[in-house]
């Protein structure tokens, strides 16, 4: 080895791992995400730990990932247990865990059948497979179209994507799937104009999670479920970031009168490790036959071990009462915030799952936050996201509260932000010149 690389190799053998971790993932990894310099090295409860030891309140959970915060004892004991015995079963196979899981689900749902995969966008992907090869089944080759909601986020697989808004994400990779349209979301008179009998599919967040906290409207809910019925389309409930007990109920869609056709949920359900389901009533689950779907790994005995082990927790520690109380608490405290910072346009959001709107630009507020060891961030440019764990304190809750009003009172006032005179027409003038 010559000089220069004796050198070289002295430099790293000096670099702490986490220094290192940071050169690595510059170095070798794709360029997706804008990260942060911390490396986080462990966690406990509702608080994550950097490489300097720093604590951090953590209301952001993995974007809705770890619901019940870092370390819960149980889910270690479960994956301590399950990862001794045996990790990964075929499909091909039965194992202990699956087949419990999938009847849990479909009790607290209202479904049928259970599908497992490994992400929400896989979840989107087969909820829409199902849509279409139901309709096909029925005799309606011709019924294709799929409706999606302006603001909406489902993934990025191509399929999901096809079904997402903002033409930020899906200009890049076009042509996508064919037949989307997309409806304002909470216009009756929009979504009556634009179903008919091509449509197989309509796909719903009840809350908006990427495209800035929106609740869906009753009214909305109740006609999409009526013309759904009336067409013989599939009413498709994306509950990958409001579901599993995030408003207060284990579905979002539960406070609404009339079940979905098909459900997909992710995110918090194997209690941070990758899983995700699609779930369907028995009058479109019978479309599928061996063959037609599938997944290498999803729904494994490890990770349907924790998401069993998860759901228990939720009923055990009555932890949906404790996503309702601790939700109207943070957003009492946010409103009381919202009367003195005028920039502060509005609060939304149900149970643990809020968004603050602002009329200036939201990264600064989030930089800071994290500054003072507060983890939040900010969708849509200007909607500041918190998503709490089930189990955060009424202590967290104030905490979380504190942190905020400093940030908001210290930080330099961000420029305004300025939106696109309407969003839903700069998309739809796109689409028209195509």
């Amino acid at each position: 080895m010559n000089a220069k690389g004796k050198i070289a190799r002295a430099k790293t053998k000096r670099l702490d791992p986490a220094a290192a971790a940071v050169r690595d993932a510059g170095r070798y990894m794709m360029n997706t995400y804008r990260r942060s310099p911390l490396v986080f090295v462990r966690g406990k409860g509702s608080y994550l730990f950097d490489q300097n030891g720093k604590k951090y309140l953590d209301f952001l959970g993995g974007i809705a990932v770890n619901a019940l915060g870092q370390a819960h004892p149980r889910l270690v004991r479960v994956m301590r247990r399950e990862s001794a015995r045996t990790v990964h079963v075929s499909n091909l196979f039965h194992h202990l865990y699956q087949g419990p899981l999938a009847k849990r689900l479909a009790e607290i749902s209202g479904m049928d059948r259970v599908f497992f995969c490994n992400s929400g966008t896989e979840a989107i992907e087969g909820a829409l497979k199902l849509a279409r090869v139901a309709a096909r089944k029925r005799g309606h080759n011709e019924r294709t179209r799929i409706l999606a909601l302006e603001r909406s986020f489902h993934g990025r697989t191509f399929g999901a994507l096809s079904v997402t808004y903002p033409v930020k994400y899906r200009e890049p990779f076009e042509p996508l799937v064919p037949g989307v349209e997309f409806v304002r979301m909470n216009d009756v008179a929009e979504l009556e104009a634009k179903f008919d009998d091509s449509v197989c599919a309509i796909v719903l967040e009840v809350i908006q999670g990427e495209g800035g906290i929106y609740p869906m409207s009753s009214q909305f809910w109740t006609r999409a479920r009526e013309l759904a019925t009336h067409y013989g389309a599939a009413l498709i409930a994306d509950e990958i970031q409001c579901g599993l007990g995030r408003t207060g109920r284990y579905f979002g869609y539960q406070r609404f009168v009339g079940l979905p056709d098909i459900t997909v949920v992710a995110k918090p359900l194997a209690g941070g490790l990758p899983l995700g389901a699609v779930l369907a009533q028995e009058s479109f689950a019978e479309a599928l036959t061996p063959g037609l779907h599938g997944s290498t790994f999803g729904g494994g005995p490890l990770t349907c071990a924790m998401a069993l082990e998860f759901l228990s927790i939720i009923k055990d520690e009555n932890l949906l009462e404790n996503v309702r109380e601790r939700g109207a608490q943070l957003r009492a405290g946010l409103l009381r915030l919202g009367a003195q910072f005028d920039f502060i346009r509005e609060v939304r959001g149900e149970g643990l799952i809020v968004g603050v709107d602002l009329t200036v630009e939201g990264r600064p507020y989030v930089e800071a936050a994290l500054s003072r060891g507060l983890i939040i961030n900010c969708t849509h440019d200007h909607v500041i996201r918190l998503l709490p764990p089930f189990n955060v304190t009424k202590k967290q809750v104030d905490e979380s509260l504190g942190i905020l009003q400093t940030v908001l009172q210290e930080t330099k006032r961000p420029i305004p932000f300025h939106p696109p005179a309407s969003e839903g027409d700069s998309a739809r003038a796109l689409a028209a010149s195509r």
